[in-house]
Order: structure tokens, then C-alpha cells, then sequence
């Protein structure tokens, strides 16, 4: 398989860790490339031109972080990352991590193309509105659950989530007030597949 990726996409990382939590290292070539410069390779794979985009041995190209995660889980080794016996409740914290990653993303790609300027649209405006709801939302969760003895896709995307933030938007600086996700997110940060992919 290969795995067409950019080294500080969030969404890329989400893949990266389940490939390592599935044990899919050797079976998965990573192919960086840059997706803002149509980059022919991967316009090749994914005429959407985004990443992660996954070529399955197949020669099945599957696009979207969740679905290849998904897909994934399915082939990899170990217990799943979407576990039957708390099924919601991962694509409930999954569901929750993605809305946090796509604001935070969306934010960081406004500010690349018009200045920070672009925080006081409307549009702006909404995805703080909505950044900041969401991280409220995961610290009153957290703080009523004991911290999670294995790790699921919701911990992995809510994770991702959190380091995008830290990396690209640390001027929000989302765990001052919120002490029960910081400490939620250091303890699950603390597994090897995400010591691997750390954002530089």
C-alpha cells in the first residue's frame, strides 16, 4: 500500500497513527508530496488533489481520513480501533475531533491567504465560535470519564485535534483553562505511535 501524505497535515497524522496502532509499518509506503503545488503524483491517485489519500494493494485509491482509517482497521492486526462495545461513543469523540481539526485547519488556511485579517469575518468569527464551543465540550466530558485504558479512533482524532492547535494556533492557547483535556490529551499523547508522527 501506499500512503500519499504531507507531514503537517492533521489528517494525514490520524492515518500515520492508526497505520503504527495496527501494525501496518512494513506494509505501508509513505509518499510525502505537497498538495498545494498539484503535486502529478498525487493528482494521479486523487484528482481532489488532497491528502492522505491511500493506494490499497488493490490499486484501489481511498481518500478521506476516516474512511481510510476505517478501511485500515479492517486489515491491520490488533483490537480495533472502532470497538463494537463503545461504538458511539468513539464516533461521537471522532465526530467531535474532526469538527475541532476542520476549524482549526480551515483558520490556519484563511490566515495563509489573507493575513490575520481573516479572524474577523463572519466566517472567522464562526470557526472560533465553534473552536472554542467544541474544546469547552470535551473538557466537561473528560473531566466526568476516568482517563481511557485503550485507545479508540475518537482518542486518536480528538488527540490530533488538539496538537494542531498547539502547533499552527497556539495564540489560542486552548489548554490554559481547560486543565481535564490537557491532562486527558497527555496521557493518551504518551503512546509510541504518537511520539512518532509529532509535529515538527
Amino acid at each position: 500500500m501506499e500512503l500519499f501524505l504531507n507531514a503537517t497535515s492533521p489528517y494525514a497524522r490520524v492515518v500515520r497513527i492508526v497505520v503504527l496502532e495496527k501494525g501496518l509499518s512494513h506494509a505501508v509506503t509513505l509518499r510525502c508530496c505537497d498538495p498545494w503545488a498539484d503535486d502529478a503524483p498525487l493528482l494521479a491517485v486523487n484528482p481532489v488533489g488532497r491528502v492522505p489519500a491511500l493506494v490499497t494493494d488493490e490499486g484501489v485509491t481511498l481518500s478521506e481520513s476516516s474512511l481510510i482509517a476505517q478501511y485500515l482497521d479492517s486489515v491491520g492486526n490488533g483490537d480495533s480501533l472502532l470497538p463494537p462495545s463503545r461504538l458511539s461513543e468513539t464516533l461521537h469523540l471522532a465526530g467531535l475531533g474532526q469538527g475541532l481539526m476542520d476549524a482549526a485547519f480551515t483558520t490556519v488556511i484563511a490566515r495563509k491567504h489573507q493575513g490575520k485579517e481573516a479572524d474577523d469575518t463572519v466566517l472567522g468569527r464562526r470557526r472560533r465560535r465553534a473552536i472554542e464551543r467544541t474544546l469547552d465540550q470535551l473538557e466537561r466530558e473528560v473531566n466526568d470519564t476516568a482517563l481511557p485504558v485503550a485507545t479508540a479512533l475518537g482518542e486518536i482524532v480528538v488527540t490530533v485535534a488538539l496538537d494542531y492547535l498547539s502547533f499552527r494556533l497556539p495564540d489560542l492557547d486552548w489548554s490554559r483553562s481547560r486543565s481535564q483535556l490537557r491532562e486527558w490529551r497527555d496521557h493518551v499523547a504518551r503512546r509510541e505511535s504518537f511520539q512518532r508522527t509529532a509535529f515538527m
